[in-house]
């Protein structure tokens, strides 16, 4: 049938492929313990013979063309799940960890306080600036109106409250 398939007889290629899909499953099926790499593996072995078929000699037996090309794909996949499975580490239930609820409530409200004091410390046009664009989220059109400033001001005055900020907290060594 490869001879014909060869030929550019599709109906022989179709039936020679469906013929030996469960032979190479069956190899597969000795060497690999992972079912679920099978038929990748079967693929892989189809894709191949699909590519190197001009490479079969039709003096020569079918089998032990077929054989070789199956045996080297399998290798191929043990080799390459083996440098996969080197890498990676299985995850355990027993590794999981859940966080408690209260865990660094402590910490988190120290930083916020200590950040709330920060801003409490900026000039009163940065700190307003700071509270309508950011805590309170307006646009800058609408903190523009509350405020009486420009919008050009207001980004002025945020982006100074920030950068008072950072290095604020920089020099500290601590980011809130």
């Amino acid at each position: 049938m490869m001879a014909r398939a060869q030929a550019g007889d599709r109906a022989a290629y179709r039936r020679l492929l469906e013929g030996i899909t469960p032979y190479i499953r069956a190899l597969a099926m000795r060497q690999v313990r992972n079912h679920g790499d099978i038929e990748d593996i079967v693929q892989d072995v189809l894709l191949t013979i699909h590519a190197v078929r001009h490479t079969y000699d039709p003096a020569r037996p079918f089998g032990p063309w077929l054989v070789a090309i199956a045996r080297r794909r399998i290798i191929d996949s043990l080799r390459r799940r083996a440098r996969t499975s080197a890498r990676e580490t299985p995850l355990d239930a027993e590794a999981e960890t859940l966080p408690d609820l209260g865990a660094n409530l402590q910490e988190m409200a120290l930083d916020a306080r200590a950040l709330h004091d920060a801003v409490d410390g900026l000039p009163a046009g940065q700190r307003e600036a700071l509270r309508m664009l950011k805590l309170e989220e307006m646009s800058l059109k609408e903190a523009a109106a509350a405020s009486g400033m420009s919008v050009g001001a207001l980004k002025v005055a945020t982006h100074r409250a920030l950068k008072t900020l950072r290095k604020l907290f920089e020099s500290e060594g601590s980011k809130p």
